[in-house]
């Protein structure tokens, strides 16, 4: 079974880099998911699918899927650029502005 080790993407309705600074080790899907035929939900008998662990460094998620004897797969992370505005936010509503802001 090869796990997969990355850092997550931020959300997109996140403004703030929350829950990407940790490194995720997730388990692979085993089983098919199979419908129940009487309310249609999609369901799997493999629990390990589940099963999501947080590791504060990519070192520590590797020493964990080594000891544990299993094949891993890091995916490098895609840094984004700082996004700092010179002034910020209170900019909006100077009064020393050169030109008059409107929509």
């Amino acid at each position: 079974m090869r796990v997969r080790i990355y850092q997550p993407a931020r959300n997109a309705m996140q403004s703030g880099m929350a829950r990407t600074r940790d490194w995720v080790l997730d388990f692979p899907q085993a089983d098919k998911r199979d419908i129940d035929p009487l309310m249609g939900w999609t369901s799997s008998d493999d629990t390990q699918s589940q099963v999501r662990l947080r590791f504060p460094t990519r070192e520590e998620a590797e020493a964990y899927a080594r000891e544990r004897g299993l094949d891993y797969v890091v995916a490098e992370p895609h840094k984004r650029g700082q996004n700092i505005r010179p002034r910020g936010y209170g900019e909006n509503f100077a009064t020393d502005r050169r030109a008059p802001w409107t929509h």
